[in-house]
């Protein structure tokens, strides 16, 4: 049963605390194979997907004919269902792009900044218990608005060789390059290093198991990655006008992810806060991942008491979860007070599972209180920018006794004559 506790009287470490991720060996594991998929390549991978998946493979990508017919077997509800949350995802991020810049104000000098996409990008997308065409989606999408020019779909094949259907339509109207029949941290070694049938990208995004998150951290700096993505969460700020019921099937939407996964309610009433934990016993008792859901609230599920709003505030602020709803009467009053949030599902008729699958806003989101300093997948992480400079030589001659005293200032000569070369150089420039 979920465990109760007075915000007042519970030191700070309980509040904050999380599952952790405890496999043994993990590194260990994800070492070999990525030294196996480094000197070994495709035939690693092929290796790789008959232990790990039971898949034994003929070609490690999906194709043409393999995409057209998955798309034959999704309901055409379904399919138009993939296609208007596509159009949300677009039109949310599509607000995101950025103009470049260039300044002209001073004589002789220009200068400015540019956008360019990232030429090539992995997405993983997690195998269990299905390969989920919402990731697809949420993480293709902003790539595609960026102008990223290759994008490699990776997800593990069912024993058969097969991905799910749906996650195979989701590519196809997401615009994916090409699709990858390969998971966990063999897909991350193929994409980072590259193999004669993968090609290297320049980043790797999307969600994992413990075994993806630790390939990604041991090949960034190889790569880029978007973030390294822990267990799911939600926490539920609720008054005491919330029906309990609604809390509860809000929390449990987490908790069935993942026996790790983390799901808090944080509220101002008792009485709700009884309510809902009696609630969640009455819920689990039917629901079709109840095992997982169980380990979840009975492991890392928490509900807060506060005496105010604003003391509710503050432990959402502490935990900075990636899913925070604010089930309140006036839950904009509240959304300038929420400073570490991935993503706010505002009011009763906002639950965090509108936003996962078909609202807009991206559901690939920070975790395990990394809120507090980065943010949801989004356009941003696909492009790059560049600075750009631009000085005549006598531009360049008016600042020339400044940036040399810099230069000496800092103790490096190199600098400071660098500048100084160019002195009396007046005339020789083209272009001026």
């Amino acid at each position: 049963m979920i465990r109760l506790f007075d915000f007042d009287k519970v030191p700070a470490s309980e509040i904050l605390t999380r599952a952790i991720l405890t496999e043994e060996n993990v590194d260990a594991a994800v070492d070999a194979v990525l030294a196996a998929v480094r000197a070994e390549g495709d035939a690693a991978l092929r290796s790789f997907e008959k232990q790990f998946d039971g898949a034994e493979l003929d070609g490690l990508f999906v194709t043409e004919a393999e995409l057209d017919a998955a798309e034959a077997q999704v309901a055409p509800e379904f399919l138009e269902t993939l296609r208007m949350a596509a159009e949300n995802i677009r039109a949310f991020h599509s607000r995101q792009t950025h103009d470049d810049f260039v300044l002209t104000d001073k004589p002789g000098v220009v200068m400015g900044q540019r956008y360019t996409p990232i030429e090539s990008v992995g997405v993983c997308v997690p195998g269990t218990p299905v390969a989920f065409p919402s990731t697809v989606l949420m993480d293709v999408i902003p790539a595609k608005i960026a102008g990223v020019r290759e994008i490699i779909m990776a997800t593990p094949p069912a024993p058969d060789g097969t991905i799910a259907p749906a996650a195979l339509a989701a590519a196809k109207i997401a615009g994916v390059t090409r699709i990858l029949k390969c998971g966990g941290a063999q897909a991350v070694a193929a994409m980072a290093y590259g193999t004669k049938s993968v090609p290297k990208v320049d980043k790797i995004v999307g969600p994992g198991g413990v075994y993806v998150a630790a390939a990604k951290r041991k090949v960034f700096g190889l790569v880029s990655i978007d973030m390294i993505a822990g267990p799911s969460e939600i926490l539920v700020l609720a008054d005491g006008k919330s029906d309990p019921g609604w809390v509860a099937a809000d929390m449990l939407s987490q908790a069935e992810h993942d026996k790790l996964a983390s799901a808090v309610l944080v509220t101002d009433s008792r009485a709700l806060a009884e309510a809902v934990r009696d609630e969640l016993e009455i819920q689990l008792e039917t629901l079709p991942r109840r095992e997982v859901a169980r380990a979840s609230i009975d492991n890392n599920g928490k509900i807060i008491i506060t005496d105010s709003l604003e003391k509710a505030v503050e432990a959402a602020n502490r935990i900075a979860p990636e899913h925070l709803e604010l089930c309140v009467d006036e839950p904009f009053a509240l959304l300038p007070l929420i400073r570490n949030a991935g993503s706010v599902f505002l009011g009763r008729n906002a639950p965090e599972a509108l936003g996962d699958y078909f609202a807009g806003p991206n559901h690939t989101l920070p975790t395990s209180g990394t809120a507090r300093f980065s943010s949801p997948l989004g356009v941003d992480d696909f492009v790059k920018r560049s600075s750009f400079l631009y000085y005549t030589c006598q531009a360049l001659q008016s600042v020339s006794p400044r940036v040399q005293g810099f230069a000496r200032q800092e103790g490096l000569e190199a600098h400071a004559r660098a500048i100084a070369a160019r002195d009396g150089q007046n005339g020789k420039e083209s272009g001026q």
